[in-house]
């Protein structure tokens, strides 16, 4: 009799576990998550859906809607520095190397510079941050930005970088942020050097 009830419960635990597996698919909403996405507009080597973290708590949010305006890569590239290029980045969205101060320092420099918002993004290929978002946090000061601030996946950042910098451009066009809420995510024009 115990053997037969032992079968009967193996054979009745792998048909629950059957039946009871459910499949949902993946939604936009799923992958968006409270993320910010832009758009590059050219050059064309560059032309994908991008994604981005949010700073955490502090600078405004991405509310306004910018379009057409310059990614400008800052000089220097940490901006922990007065930036030198401002008259470029005036208007414009600055990309942001990491390190060496902090986020809220780097937003701060870029805000000073004119520019209407932040992207920050790991370029150092053998950081164990390199393949992750980063939350930018508040450094503790007494300031804040009044710019929204985002981090930028460090692939995403060194190709974009080194695109520009192959094509001797010191911006590329940008979208942000970009509605993909009704997009299937089949459908988002993500880089084919990343996956979702």
């Amino acid at each position: 009799m115990l053997i037969v009830w032992l079968v009967l419960a193996a054979t009745l635990s792998r048909f629950i576990r059957a039946s009871t597996t459910i499949s949902i698919p993946i939604t936009t909403q799923d992958i968006i998550a409270g993320d910010v996405f832009f758009e590059i507009l050219s050059p064309s080597d560059l032309e994908y859906t991008y994604r981005l973290r949010p700073a955490k708590d502090f600078g405004s949010a991405f509310s306004e809607r910018l379009e057409g305006v310059p990614l400008v890569l800052t000089d220097p590239p940490g901006a922990c520095q007065e930036i030198r290029n401002a008259r470029d980045l005036n208007g414009g969205v600055a990309l942001i190397d990491r390190g060496e101060c902090s986020f809220v320092t780097k937003t701060l420099q870029a805000e000073a510079a004119g520019a209407l918002a932040a992207i920050i993004t790991e370029y150092n290929p053998s950081s164990p941050e390199f393949e992750h978002y980063i939350e930018m946090i508040h450094d503790n000061s007494q300031r804040d930005a009044n710019i929204p601030a985002g981090f930028l996946l460090g692939k995403n950042g060194v190709i974009i970088r080194s695109t520009l910098q192959r094509l001797k451009r010191g911006h590329a066009l940008i979208n942000i942020p970009v509605n993909l809420t009704f997009i299937p995510p089949s459908k988002i024009n993500h880089p084919p050097w990343l996956g979702w």
